[in-house]
């Protein structure tokens, strides 16, 4: 964990979210600049910077930000009509925080190509 990320202080609860879905290992909130009715940010309580970091080590924490996604999406209730799920990496993929995070997009028709 990082004193000085935004989304470590979220996932440690000193820096207040809108929190929709936590386990041992991820933290999702609602986006504070929603591209979409639904706009969650899904973030491992592990500082890592970006998708960059991630090492065979990784895989399952991997694999958590992903099945959070879908648990999400079925207790919400918009599995069954579809959502995106984006992890941008770097400042030209898009990312703005320095930490690790799935972005979960639903509740109306997502176009391709995206941006």
């Amino acid at each position: 964990m990082s004193g000085d990320c935004l989304f470590c202080r979220i996932a440690s609860g000193d820096q207040p979210a809108s929190i929709v879905y936590e386990n041992d290992d991820v933290v999702a909130f609602e986006d504070i600049n929603p591209q979409a009715p639904t706009h969650l940010l899904i973030i491992p309580r592990d500082h890592l910077e970006s998708i960059n970091d991630l090492s065979e080590d990784h895989t399952d924490l991997a694999g958590r930000i992903i099945t959070a996604c879908k648990e999400i999406a079925e207790s919400m209730g918009f599995a069954a009509d579809g959502y995106r799920v984006v992890i941008n990496c770097g400042s030209d993929g898009g990312q703005v925080v320095p930490h690790l995070h799935a972005h979960l997009l639903a509740g109306r028709g997502l176009s391709w190509p995206p941006g």
